[in-house]
């Protein structure tokens, strides 16, 4: 069994590879796909084989593929691209004969309004075509996105949002990466498609975790969708990202990111990682920088 994992200096495929290390997966079974190799170094001195794999070069995402058996596709970071990076891996994967693809979607994505949802449709349908054997892990938030909210919630004692009562199923990137790294490491989840989900929060629930973790009262103001825009207009941001934003909120106050489900506490054989927990590591983490 040779295993590889695509995107292995982004934040969830390192914690992938640890988790398979952990599991006990020899490193010489391992392959950390990388676009900067020598931004695996450290990998390398761990026994894993490091290749170059860029989603844009046809030539290193062949490469990469030869002597595998299995392959986790990270989805791509650039938004408007990805469909087209992700065919190019699946194809590879095709054309190598790859045993099992493990792939990282989007939660609700058949009926998600996110922007982020029609390249993770478009890419599960790709996969479904290609007659691979493969799982869906559909993640949903990660809680280290809120790791952002920190310093102006600190300064502040409020966190700002659009989100009308809707509810987040974040979960810790550790916690998705080991159930990455259990699927990647049997077959009997072949043929899966699992909605990965920690517990549902809403704002108000997110603000005073926000609040244990920098050690001052938080409160959630809740506001129209035109407030919202016009918050973030007065912070500076870009109309992209503005963008983004208003519609991710639209998106949570209707239920895209609100999932029940045991799934990924079953797959790790644990409770996920609560959101207090996640942001008290990251302000640790931060402070030591």
């Amino acid at each position: 069994m040779t295993i590889l994992v695509t995107g292995a200096t982004g934040a969830l495929g390192h914690l992938v590879i640890d988790a398979l290390l952990a599991r006990g997966i020899a490193p010489a079974q391992i392959v950390a796909g990388a676009r900067t190799p020598a931004k695996a170094a450290d990998l390398a001195e761990r026994g894993v084989t490091v290749v170059p794999l860029d989603y844009d070069d046809t030539s290193s995402v062949e490469g990469a593929f030869a002597g595998v058996d299995r392959v986790l596709l990270i989805s791509g970071s650039e938004v408007g691209k990805r469909t087209a990076q992700h065919l190019a891996v699946i194809e590879a994967a095709a054309r190598a004969g790859v045993k099992h693809l493990v792939y990282t979607s989007l939660a609700n994505v058949e009926r998600s309004s996110l922007a982020l949802a029609p390249e993770h449709l478009a890419t599960e349908r790709a996969i479904a075509e290609s007659g691979l054997p493969a799982t869906i892990l559909r993640n949903d938030w990660y809680a280290e996105n809120y790791v952002a909210n920190l310093d102006q919630a600190e300064a502040t004692g409020v966190l700002l949002s659009a989100t009308h009562g809707g509810r987040v199923s974040a979960a810790a990137r550790a916690d998705y990466a080991a159930a990455a790294a259990v699927v990647l490491a049997d077959d009997a989840h072949v043929g899966k498609v699992y909605e990965l989900a920690g517990e549902p929060v809403t704002y108000d629930e997110i603000a005073a975790a926000i609040g244990e973790a920098v050690g001052r009262e938080v409160v959630h103001h809740d506001v129209s969708a035109v407030e919202f825009r016009a918050a973030l207009e007065r912070a500076g941001l870009d109309a992209g990202t503005i963008g983004f934003l208003e519609g991710l909120d639209a998106g949570i106050a209707a239920g895209d990111l609100d999932v029940e489900d045991p799934t990924l506490t079953e797959l790790i054989g644990r409770p996920t990682t609560s959101l207090v927990e996640v942001l008290r590591a990251a302000r640790v983490a931060n402070a030591a920088a």
